[in-house]
């Protein structure tokens, strides 16, 4: 990426040079820089708006009743997950985060989550070798894939730039996103499926 952007600003500039208007490729670099920095403000306050609100409902107890609520399908796509361990509880949070469209809110109950996902593979762990285990792929692939009912960012950086309707991403963003996990779903599910059948495999022949 940093060599992608570093040619795409290098043709600007020698591009600018060769027709005479390096003066507009100085204007639109500070222009963009300024539209960068109010983006950055602007983003910063709803962040802090919905990571806040994120904090308040796990220290009043939501988030642990939604993991209740979520635990079928905690067990579904985590079934080597113990009961009542604390992944399950970051992994909520994360997934109905994700869900809500705040993927900056998400983060940091995703970071928690791959933390306890550590420790937990750490205390099954057979061997020397450091790999991620199923449930840190598994989770890492639905964190990517991850259905949207309210894309909150995309709507925020639309009315941002004048958008005459900044929410009509909602029903296109539900189709792509559902789409996007059925498949991750079923792709984690495959792979999961395989790894087991290549164990009992090698069990069975040694």
């Amino acid at each position: 990426m940093n060599y992608l952007w570093a040619g795409m600003m290098l043709m600007g500039i020698v591009y600018g040079a060769f027709t005479g208007r390096l003066d507009a490729v100085t204007e639109a670099a500070l222009e963009s820089a300024r539209e960068a920095v109010d983006l950055c403000v602007y983003m910063a306050g709803i962040m802090g708006f919905w990571v806040g609100f994120m904090e308040i409902a796990r220290n009043a107890g939501l988030i642990e009743q939604l993991t209740k609520k979520f635990a079928r399908v905690i067990n579904f796509l985590f079934p080597d997950i113990p009961k009542g361990h604390k992944a399950r509880e970051f992994i909520a949070a994360n997934m109905i985060a994700n869900v809500l469209g705040l993927g900056w809110a998400a983060t940091p109950a995703g970071l928690s989550a791959m933390v306890e996902l550590e420790k937990l593979e750490e205390e099954r762990r057979v061997s020397n070798l450091h790999v991620a285990s199923d449930e840190m792929c598994t989770f890492l692939v639905l964190n990517i894939s991850s259905l949207q009912l309210i894309p909150v960012n995309i709507i925020a950086y639309r009315s941002q730039y004048g958008s005459v309707s900044p929410t009509a991403v909602v029903g296109p963003g539900i189709v792509a996103t559902a789409v996007s996990t059925v498949v991750a779903v079923v792709f984690c599910k495959v792979m999961s499926r395989r790894k087991s059948s290549v164990k009992k495999h090698h069990v069975k022949y040694y």
